[in-house]
């Protein structure tokens, strides 16, 4: 991008600058006066503004726009130029945000070099904002069970609209991965997505990164709102952001726009907003810990995200996009998974759910040896310790209880494993299992065990009752 806007009251000047950056190759535009240089602000924000301090005929002069500028498009570098020129003045407008000051008359090389040097430090600021945002930007969604598949039904309805999300579940969920798939996909794609992680910022310090400073040493510092104009914020675990926040949040929802901290000017901001949280948001709203105004404000669209444990069908799947991802980013051998490996993951208990796969994939390639197959006892086995081929050693609850119950315990979760690794298909479980369909179906009665539907998918549980009765 090369268009430059050309502010200054005299013709002779800013036709002149305009021919000399012409055939240097640039694009520019020309205002003579404080409302068309607004017009064409408003019209497009150009790559860099020259403005002239003082503006005959006009309603503000350079100051008073360059601080407009800085505030509605802090992307804009502006060089300021004066025939009129003091230290005062310089000052100024280094303080309010100019990236230089040029005096009148001025030399064309080195208005030349300055103009060069502020649109390469603008194109490394978005350069270097961009690598930042796609730090971790995995918008690849994996899977394929019915749980999943509802899941991406949902947030396709939503990738269009412009409406609040609340992605809801457990940590590790891939909660994050979700609201970066809704904006890969929606007609924001090319704008920002900035991660507001809730809970790991200081609450003393929230109001400063999200809003930003102005004013002091360090001058106009942006916040990640701002940072985030005409894309995405992302508010991951809202339930950990600070009361005193959560109001002035409430406030920006309201009005899209907010002052920074030590300013007086209104920011204004075209935002989405998609929040998580891993909480019951309605029993932080009871206990006082969160706004029910903020809660009503963000949960417009709330939508699900199963735990790992709800999608075992996908494990295969995810493990092995995550051993070929580990083989891609870092070397590590692009070793296949063995089915008594498939086998005892899609068993394991998960209560890192889809973060806690993967940090158990990378451990395995990195510990292992050689490229052959991963193996079952390659993997831990926190819930059972396999000491050789003829005997498991068992929990200490199924120990203590007597044979009948231990059987009927140990039947019950091991079905109840087994149809929800299954995703709900008895055909497939009674396969596995060794047993017949209707066999299968007369057992799973005695024990309580009952499938129902959840978000498209068949779910085992224990009926409650029917154990009771049982009993």
């Amino acid at each position: 991008m090369s268009d430059i806007l050309i502010v200054d009251d005299e013709r002779d000047i800013r036709e002149l600058i305009g021919d000399i950056l012409e055939d240097e190759g640039f694009t520019t535009r020309l205002a003579g006066t404080s409302e068309a240089c607004m017009k064409e602000l408003e019209a497009a924000p150009p790559a860099l503004l020259i403005l002239d301090i003082w503006l005959k005929d006009s309603s503000m002069d350079g100051i008073d726009i360059l601080k407009i500028v800085k505030r509605d498009y802090p992307q804009v570098p502006c060089v300021i130029i004066s025939g009129h020129g003091n230290i005062e003045i310089a000052v100024a407008a280094i303080k309010q945000g100019a990236y230089d000051f040029i005096e009148k008359p001025f030399n064309i090389d080195q208005l030349l070099v300055v103009i060069r040097r502020a649109m390469e430090t603008s194109r490394l600021r978005h350069e270097n904002t961009r690598l930042k945002r796609q730090d971790g930007g995995d918008v690849e969604m994996i899977g394929q069970s019915a749980m999943f598949r509802t899941l991406i039904s949902q947030l396709d309805k939503v990738t269009k609209s412009n409406g609040r999300v609340m992605l809801r579940g457990p940590a590790g969920s891939g909660k994050e991965v979700a609201a970066r798939y809704i904006h890969a996909h929606s007609n924001r794609d090319s704008a920002p997505f900035v991660t507001v992680n809730c809970a790991g910022i200081e609450p003393d310090k929230m109001e400063e990164i999200l809003f930003g400073r102005e004013g002091g040493d360090r001058g106009l510092e942006p916040g990640l709102l701002e940072q985030a104009h005409g894309g995405v914020i992302y508010f991951d675990e809202v339930a950990d952001m600070p009361p005193g926040t959560q109001s002035k949040i409430l406030r920006v929802l309201v009005d899209q726009q907010f002052t920074r901290v030590g300013g007086a000017d209104k920011v204004r901001v075209d935002l989405r907003v998609i929040s998580s949280t891993n909480r019951d948001l309605e029993e932080e709203i009871a206990e006082g810990r969160f706004r029910q105004e903020l809660y009503h404000r963000l949960n417009v669209v709330p939508i699900p995200v199963p735990s790992l444990e709800e999608r075992r069908e996908d494990i295969p799947v995810l493990a092995e996009h995550f051993i070929a991802a580990c083989h891609e980013a870092q070397g590590l051998p692009l070793r296949p998974l063995s089915d008594d490996a498939i086998a005892l993951m899609q068993t394991m208990i998960w209560p890192g759910n889809v973060r806690q796969l993967k940090n158990l994939i990378e451990r395995v390639l990195i510990l292992g040896e050689g490229t052959g197959p991963i193996e079952a006892r390659e993997l831990p086995q926190e819930t059972e310790a396999v000491s050789d081929e003829s005997r498991v050693v068992i929990s200490g609850t199924l120990a203590t209880m007597p044979l009948r119950e231990a059987r009927e315990a140990f039947e019950r979760e091991y079905l109840l494993t087994q149809i929800n690794r299954f995703g709900g298909n008895i055909s497939r479980t009674a396969a596995f299992v060794g047993m017949e369909r209707s066999a299968l179906h007369r057992k799973l009665k005695s024990l309580g065990v009952v499938t129902s539907s959840k978000a498209g998918a068949r779910v085992a549980r224990v009926d409650e009752e029917v154990q009771a009765e049982a009993g």
